[in-house]
């Protein structure tokens, strides 16, 4: 009698690596998203110039001349 080889395939179904996936790149996405509006409302447009008037008065005492 002539011997067969048999070669057996076990399969086995996880599920939800998929589709733990996708919910990761859903969630960084809003996050980079919520980050932008938060603090980067002038980094594409490289912010507005405002010009800061400052009035700043430095009273330094004077030397004193060693009398």
């Amino acid at each position: 009698m002539a011997e067969r080889e048999r070669e057996t395939i076990v399969t086995t179904d996880s599920g939800g690596g998929g589709g733990g996936t996708i919910l990761a790149v859903v969630l960084l996405i809003a996050l980079l998203v919520v980050l932008f509006l938060v603090f980067g409302q002038g980094l594409i447009g490289g912010g507005g110039t405002e010009k800061i008037d400052a009035d700043v008065s430095i009273d330094t005492p004077a030397p004193d001349t060693g009398g």
